[in-house]
């Protein structure tokens, strides 16, 4: 296919058509190779972000302090995550996706493995919040490359694909918790994840930058040609080639950056999206945070016995994310993804009233983990497909800055207020449902009055 592809852009004269290039090429060895680095990408990024949730009380321990205490710890984390959003993935918009994506994973990893030597709590937040600024990127700046440089049809799914290792990274962080914790002590955590960020490091030189991206930044830049060489040899790009993006030539640049999200035709569907994401990833931070340290000071569960119930659950995630890809380009995804948050809003209220023991929590939580993990990989996607190539990177990070924002506003303070007064596990749980339900009126209410904007229409820009 990619070869008749290229036969029929040639025979458009000297205008090569570079989405039409990507949307018709078979997946090979290039898109594999694209899917592999990308979810290496957001699996280092979901291990960061849920590891030290699941063993808050053992650092607290480690650092002489309460689990309550650390809640300065949580707070500045959250706002490095909503700087690093608002200010990396416009960067990214800017000089490149795997440039930016390197800066991120050098830094973090470096400053991961600086907490394992923290010795206070103030430390630790310190090494937290800055570490915080480039973990946080990772997610909307690799997503955005992934799409980019998969053809159309595989898009969402190979998404879902990549935000299945997102959720594997939470998975893995559970072995800390359940088997590593004992063995080398809570500094186990940071020094895993400094070395993925190491690693991740070369792995993004083995994949090509965005063309999507090179195209908006300058459709003269003479590495388009050689990427689209590199990627099909017989394309017919000539010497007096230019490029494009679709059936619309190159846009000029209107210099408002990032803040063109605010501009019609966007405006409506960037508002219901940042609230969505607010409340959503707010609650998504109050549980990575304290979901274990409830079960352990209210409920009496060890945090060990709470982590390997976790991993367990995260085969709901898995395929969550999985039949969320599956599904937003054959169903109407706002239906879809708002169906999910009230089934993950009954799931939330069980799990704050039946016994930790019975097989219905367990069932809970997987039904939970399905519903929360495939409801804002739904989420996740709206953000990416609904914006052009020059404004992507910024769309989905704005919406996740917006979530972090949620994090420092409400997961340190919240959990524990809740831990010192001692509230019922039942009534947390329940409250932390009807989060769950506002976001999926918030995603009723998009599909009514911003549908025009959607990834269906996106995808036709």
């Amino acid at each position: 296919m990619a070869s008749s592809t290229a036969e029929t852009l040639g025979a458009q004269g000297e205008r090569f058509d570079v989405e039409a290039f990507i949307d018709g090429r078979r997946i090979g060895g290039r898109e594999v190779m694209m899917l592999v680095v990308c979810s290496l990408v957001l699996f280092i990024d979901g291990f960061d972000m849920y590891f030290f949730g699941k063993i808050l009380p053992a650092i607290a321990h480690g650092l002489d302090a309460k689990p309550a205490d650390m809640d300065v710890v949580i707070f500045w984390t959250y706002v490095g995550m909503a700087v690093g959003a608002f200010l990396m993935p416009p960067l990214a918009d800017k000089v490149g996706r795997r440039p930016v994506l390197g800066l991120c994973a050098l830094c973090f990893g470096v400053l991961s493995i600086m907490g394992a030597y923290a010795q206070t709590v103030t430390q630790m937040a310190v090494l937290r919040g800055v570490s915080g600024i480039f973990f946080s990127a990772m997610l909307p700046i690799g997503l955005a490359l992934l799409s980019e440089m998969t053809p159309r049809r595989w898009r969402a799914g190979f998404m879902a694909m990549a935000l299945v290792l997102f959720s594997a990274g939470n998975a893995a962080s559970g072995v800390i918790a359940a088997w590593l914790l004992d063995l080398y002590g809570w500094q186990i955590g940071f020094w895993v994840g400094g070395v993925l960020g190491f690693v991740a490091v070369p792995v993004l030189m083995l994949i090509p930058e965005s063309l999507a991206f090179r195209l908006a930044r300058n459709p003269q830049d003479p590495k388009i040609p050689a990427t689209i060489k590199l990627l099909d040899a017989s394309a017919p790009i000539s010497a007096g080639s230019t490029f494009q993006y679709g059936n619309r030539p190159p846009r000029e640049k209107s210099g408002a950056g990032p803040l063109a999200l605010l501009h019609k035709p966007y405006f409506l569907q960037t508002m219901i999206l940042w609230v969505a994401c607010f409340i959503s990833l707010g609650n998504i931070a109050l549980l990575t945070n304290w979901m274990a340290t409830f079960f352990q000071e209210l409920g009496g569960i060890p945090i060990q016995e709470f982590a390997v119930s976790a991993m367990i659950s995260f085969i709901g995630g898995a395929t969550g994310t999985l039949i969320m890809g599956f599904l937003m380009d054959r169903v109407n995804p706002y239906w879809l993804i708002a169906a999910f948050f009230l089934v993950e809003a009954v799931a939330l209220f069980l799990l704050g009233q039946v016994p930790f023991s019975s097989g219905i929590f367990l069932g809970a939580l997987i039904v939970w983990n399905f519903t929360q993990v495939g409801g804002q990989t739904g989420i996740n996607n709206l953000a990416t497909l609904s914006y052009p190539p020059e404004m992507r990177s910024s769309g989905i990070g704005w919406a996740g800055g917006w979530g972090r924002v949620a994090g420092i506003v409400l997961a340190p303070f919240a959990g524990a207020a809740a831990l010192r007064m001692m509230l019922p596990l039942e009534t947390i749980m329940t409250l932390i449902a009807f989060m769950a339900v506002a976001v999926a009126v918030l995603i009723v209410a998009l599909g009514i009055f911003a549908p025009a904007f959607g990834p269906r229409a996106a995808s036709r820009q």
